[in-house]
């Protein structure tokens, strides 16, 4: 099937459209539904009735948005009507709740008069904490923004105007870096003179161009001031009505710096891409086709055209979902009264800002592992980039306190914690650990310290806070990778191959001498980047390693365990993994180690992952697990999680509650704890599960993970006497820093 016929099926399946209603509080039985309704419900409307500000305390309207649209301007499709648009802002509606976790009703008028408009949605303000117009034609639009931002006590953003103008506005800050220019210098030129390409020139002047360098052009040419005078332009279009002589597209584009066009595809050609100033800056954003397309502008000349379009499948998109969301969610925080420039200009020189930065390996990944870079072919960032939310909407937070238009203030450290909660629990879980590591970083080594990947993350580390990072690996070849990625930073490196290593190798020769290795095999073992930092953290030249991308778990395991081996209260290592679900965090063990456990081994990775769980501040209740519920089944299998289970209860040193052995559901459902199992230590679902053997717990834990929805953290190793971490082969940047940053509060408590 096409395009078209995917699409019809899309929408059409059921249920059909994109959006529905859900509910956030429990409606299981009829004290909650006595709750939510009559007669519980007249209490907080007694209270807002009372203090209208309680309505952000009691409603879900501090989260709720507005798409309101009467299907005038349609992009690509026009004027299609009211109820025609609704699929478009069901669409816009996803992409609110997908970005930045906020609701939306879509408001479809069948409206054309702006004064009828402005009553309907003005009437609306009871319901919603923001209203974003959209598709609305101009001039129509302008009045209706205009009035309503007058009228209502809540932000009204009309994104066409406005998110193209904020998303190209930060691209344009980058390009103007790139091409050593300076905004307040720049000839701009627009092809399109509607509302988006109006605001778009306002908001370039906000951010520092000049009016009087902005040429805009409509269907019949140069807006100049002799037409203006003639009342051949509307009154919006006036604004940038220009001296110069009058002429066409071609003769505007001649010597100017750069070619915004929110127009028609196919205006522009080669030639007059060549009539523009050194390295142009071309935003050719008409959708689906551009005004010239991206190779038709980058082969036009010999130097640099740096290059953006409306369009994912060429670098550079700008793409107003980069924008709304997360202005949206700043200013709903903060319960600003209005979206007003300051804001504006907060989240574009945020966006800009990002674009610098490194870019996560999954959005890497999501754009078909191309090299995502700061310069010419990467100006704005990516719109699945999961750190836009926590890096716009606080700027634009921030900027609403500052300018006034803010009810609330925000401490921006705790609403970055909470933005990131937002895109998932594991995120709010290692934010913990992460603060936690910052407190007091530590020397950690990367044992495979030449790979990207990992010089990436040194990079991160260091830069956060979070660690010392020790590189081993090959020095000139780790400074070509840093270089390479632009990361500017001195990271300590141990090159194998040069300084002397002889204390080290000493040191493996003794540990290891009773165990075959000679003193020549322990020069040629300390070579081995695993070794040199097992033998490092052992010797106390650094505090924690991590290992493990380049190899296979039981190798990359190995000489940690030769070396440093495990506490002075544990006799086995285990693998951990922290999973997160919506609402809930559970920790599974062992899923990479100890293939057939006995009772003892059981009981001392329920301790070990009990003691994890507190570093991540959550109070442990530990279940072991069988397929029997409380010997049901008697056999050699069942009998050792029991044994286990009998074990912890005799312990003196186990603080938290644990019991077993159990089925998985009957640990984790509290109905079933309460009932029949209500003997049970546990008062509540477990947290911490002690899978029987390996092979239980790996099924388990990616199971969970892929069907369940889970996010995995880890495996995080425990018992070791030194902090160590295995991660696994192929994980992504964020998972090394992450893991980095357990293994730093592992050394904080030893």
């Amino acid at each position: 099937m096409g395009l078209d016929e995917d699409s019809l099926d899309y929408h059409e399946r059921d249920p059909p459209g994109k959006l529905e209603i859900s509910t956030t509080k429990p409606t299981n039985t009829q004290r909650d539904l006595s709750l939510a309704y009559s007669p519980g419900v007249a209490a907080p409307c007694r209270e807002i009735r009372d203090n209208p500000d309680d309505a952000f305390s009691y409603t879900a309207k501090g989260n709720m948005v507005g798409v309101v649209s009467n299907g005038t301007a349609v992009l690509g499709l026009g004027d299609i009507g009211a109820q025609a648009s609704k699929p478009v802002m069901e669409g816009k509606g996803v992409l609110f709740k997908r970005f930045a976790d906020i609701d939306v009703f879509d408001i479809e008028l069948d409206q054309d008069d702006p004064k009828d408009i402005i009553q309907s949605v003005s009437a609306m303000e009871p319901t919603f904490g923001g209203i974003n117009l959209e598709d609305i034609k101009a001039p129509e639009c302008f009045e209706v923004e205009e009035r309503l931002r007058e009228e209502m006590d809540i932000p009204v953003f009309h994104d066409d105007q406005h998110g193209t103008a904020i998303i190209s506005g930060a691209a344009l800050v980058n390009a103007a870096d790139i091409a050593g220019k300076d905004l307040s210098d720049l000839e701009i030129v627009f092809s399109g003179a509607g509302a988006s390409a109006i605001a778009t020139a306002r908001f370039y002047v906000s951010l520092g161009a000049k009016r009087e360098n902005i040429t805009m052009c409509d269907s019949s040419g140069i807006i100049t001031q002799e037409r203006a005078d003639a009342g051949d332009v509307n009154e919006f279009k006036q604004e940038f009505a220009s001296d110069r002589p009058a002429g066409d597209l071609a003769d505007a584009m001649e010597g100017a710096d750069v070619f915004v066009g929110l127009s028609i595809g196919g205006l522009v050609s080669q030639e007059m891409i060549q009539s523009m100033a050194d390295d142009p800056i071309v935003f050719a954003m008409a959708n689906p086709d551009p005004e010239i397309g991206y190779e038709a502008a980058k082969h036009a000349r010999d130097d640099t055209v740096i290059m953006a379009t409306g369009r994912s499948d060429y670098p550079n998109q700008v793409n107003n979902v980069l924008g709304f969301p997360f202005i949206f969610r700043g200013a709903l925080d903060v319960r600003a009264t209005e979206i007003n420039e300051e804001m504006k200009v907060a989240a574009a020189e945020a966006l800009a800002d990002l674009a610098r930065q490194d870019v996560p390996d999954a959005v890497v990944k999501a754009y078909g592992d191309e090299p995502l870079q700061f310069g010419p072919e990467y100006i704005i960032p990516k719109p699945l980039d999961p750190r836009v939310l926590f890096e716009v909407a606080p700027a634009v937070a921030d900027a609403a306190v500052e300018s006034g238009c803010a009810r609330k203030e925000l401490d921006r450290e705790q609403y970055v914690e909470r933005l990131e909660a937002r895109l998932g629990k594991s995120r709010e879980m290692m934010r913990v650990v992460l603060n936690k590591a910052k407190s007091e970083p530590k020397r950690v080594v990367l044992a495979e310290g030449d790979d990207e990947k990992m010089v990436r993350a040194a990079f991160q580390l260091q830069e956060q806070g979070i660690a010392e990072p020790v590189l081993v690996g090959d020095r000139e070849e780790i400074w070509a990778t840093a270089e390479r990625l632009g990361l500017d930073f001195s990271p300590e490196i141990v090159d194998p191959e040069e300084g002397n290593l002889d204390p080290y190798a000493e040191r493996l020769h003794q540990l290891r001498r009773r165990k075959g290795i000679t003193r020549r095999e322990a020069d040629e073992l300390i070579q081995d980047g695993n070794y040199l930092g097992s033998v490092m953290v052992e010797m106390g030249d650094a505090d924690a390693m991590l290992t493990g991308l380049m190899h296979h778990y039981p190798s990359a395991l190995r000489p940690p365990l030769q070396v440093i081996g495990t506490a002075d209260d544990a006799d086995y290592a285990a693998g951990v993994y922290m999973l997160t679900f919506k609402n809930r965090v559970v920790f599974c063990a062992d899923a990479t180690v100890n293939q057939e456990p006995d009772e003892e081994v059981l009981a001392e990775v329920t301790k070990q992952t009990a003691k994890l769980a507190r570093r991540f501040n959550i109070e442990p209740r530990a279940a072991l697990l069988s397929y029997s519920d409380f010997g049901s089944v008697d056999n050699e299998g069942t009998r050792k999680p029991r044994e286990a289970a009998r074990m912890l209860h005799g312990d003196d040193e186990v603080d938290f509650p644990v019991d077993g052995e159990m089925q998985a559901d009957t640990a984790v459902v509290e109905e079933m704890l309460e009932g029949d199992y209500d003997f049970a230590d546990l008062d509540e679902p477990a947290n911490v599960l002690v899978f029987p053997n390996l092979e239980a717990g790996n099924i388990a834990y990616k199971l969970l993970q892929r069907l369940g929805g889970a996010e995995a953290i880890g495996p995080m190793l425990v018992g070791m006497d030194k902090p160590v971490h295995v991660l696994q082969r192929g994980d992504e940047v964020k998972d090394i820093v992450n893991l980095a940053g357990v293994a730093v509060v592992d050394a904080q408590e030893d």
